[in-house]
Formats: C-alpha cells, structure tokens, sequence
C-alpha cells in the first residue's frame, strides 16, 4: 500500500455541469476543476452527492472521471467516488476508477437497504480488495442512507483491511466523529468531516479536513478555516467558520442538492441546472436569503 499522506485537506465533492441532453459538459466541467483548484481545494471528489452520482450512468461517470484527471493533471489528487447499493457494482465502478487513474476511492454505505454489520463489513472488504493498490475512504451518511456506520465497523474495516485508510462522516454527530477518530488513531487513519459548518469542530478532535461541498462556490471562504488551523491561528479559524456557516445555512432552505448549483450561478461560474426531477430554486424568499448570505459574506 502506498503512502497515503496526501489524503488531507479540503477536499470539494465536485459539482457536475451538464447539457441540455444531461450529459456531462466537458468545457464547464474543465473550468468548475480549474475554480476549485485555483481556490485552493486540496483534492476532488468526483460524484459525490453534490455530484449527484445517483442520476449518472456508468460510462459517463468514467467519461467524467477522465476529463476530471486530466484538467487536474496532477496539482491535487482526484477521488471516485461510490453509491452503488450492489457490491458487484461497486466492485466494477472501483475497478474502473483504478484503471483510468483515480488517487482513491470513497464507498457510500449501501443506501434502501439496512445491512447487518457482518454484512456491511463484507460489503466494504470486497469492494477494497477488489482494488488493492487503491486507498479506499468510507462515506458514512446517515441523514441519506438510512442508518450509521459504527464505531466497531470502523474500527475493524481500519485494522483488518490494509486499503481502507479514512473516512468522511456526514453524520453531523462530533460525538461519532470523534469516536471514529479515537479508534482508528493507531493505524493513522485518515478521518474527514462532512458537514461545512463543523469543519473547525472535526479538525479540533484530529480531523485530517473536510469533504466540503463549500467548495464548489466559496472556496476562499471554506479553505481560510482549514488553512489557518494548520499554522495554528485557532481564533482566526474559528472565526471564518462562523463566517461561512450563515451562507452555508442559507441552502437548507432549497431542495438537495440544487443550491449547490444555484450558488456557483450566482457567483458566475456557469454550472448549469441539476439532473432532473431536480430544477434550480425559483425567485422567492429561500432565493432572496440565500443572495442575502452570499452578499453579506462579500462573495457577489
């Protein structure tokens, strides 16, 4: 297993630009990895659920991974990320990752379904071994899928499986974010926030960054709290989380995940609409507050 020191950092599940026709737009989808990276984001997370993976066939994933790695070129590394609910389909979409150049992999837990934890733990294990060269990241997101990950599944996937080296917890509970960090300290794995607005909070237990959908519209505002944690500024990261948790907060309001993509319009990046049944937040008063966020912030 190689060196896995670059998993850290803000990492941005990417947005995914489309056309009329809902493919993927490669001249937009160019210029959203060149924003972030110009941001100053520390990696990309391709198809996350910003990226709306659920809506998104297997080759134009693959299409859209590529376009990923290349415009990146090799200035930060380029995750994959994983939804699938099948383990055979997760297996297939971790090897094609694998084979056009992906620096890891990053497994939601199977969503509809509620796995046992012998289950779940089969499920994880296979998919990593089907790739073993390929630092693979657990997504834990309960507020989506249903149910949590725990601490002993954690804990056993971190020791008992030599390519399943961190996680993003989305759980919103710095109780179990800590609790997952606490148990898998010895093998340094690498544990990421999930939500915008407990950046900080993850980082103060042993966070390693965050997976920051913040990213995609407001990198300067979501990089300053990693950046000024890690020279050791506490007070001056502090308090850029707390300017960025009322545009963040802002959001809630619209349905998931199209602010995402209101938000970089707004800032006039060109992204686009959502996948379908999805449509951009109409004028109105969730509209109206979210600009009045993103004004009172400075960022339009």
């Amino acid at each position: 297993m190689r060196n896995t020191d670059f998993i850290k950092g803000v990492i941005v599940p990417i947005i995914t630009p489309i056309d009329a026709e809902e493919k993927i737009d490669e001249k937009r989808m160019r210029a959203q990895v060149e924003y972030v990276i110009k941001g100053g984001l520390h990696g990309i997370l391709a198809f996350g659920s910003n990226g709306e993976f659920y809506e998104i066939e297997e080759d134009e994933m693959e299409r859209g991974l590529k376009i990923m790695i290349d415009q990146a070129a090799g200035r930060v590394p380029v995750y994959f990320g994983i939804g699938a609910i099948s383990t055979q389909k997760c297996v297939r979409l971790a090897k094609m990752a694998a084979a056009n150049g992906a620096d890891g992999i990053s497994v939601l837990q199977p969503m509809f379904l509620k796995p046992t934890e012998a289950e779940l733990f089969l499920h994880f294990k296979t998919i990593a071994e089907a790739v073993p060269e390929t630092p693979m990241l657990l997504y834990n997101n309960p507020g989506r899928v249903g149910y949590t990950m725990s601490g002993n599944l954690v804990e056993r996937l971190a020791h008992e499986v030599e390519n399943i080296v961190g996680m993003k917890d989305t759980s919103g509970d710095i109780t179990q974010t800590e609790e997952f960090i606490r148990r898998t300290r010895d093998v340094d794995f690498k544990v990421f926030g999930g939500k915008d607005m407990l950046l900080y909070a993850s980082m103060c237990h042993g966070a390693v960054g965050g997976v920051c959908t913040a990213g995609n519209f407001m990198p300067e505002l979501i990089t300053d709290i990693y950046n000024k944690y890690v020279a050791g500024d506490l007070q001056g990261s502090l308090e850029a989380q707390f300017k960025l948790n009322p545009v963040r907060l802002s959001i809630d309001g619209a349905s998931f995940p199209v602010a995402a993509k209101d938000m970089a319009n707004l800032r006039g990046l060109d992204v686009g609409e959502p996948y379908r049944p999805n449509l951009l937040t109409p004028e109105g008063p969730v509209l109206d507050k979210i600009k009045a966020e993103m004004k009172k912030a400075g960022l339009i």
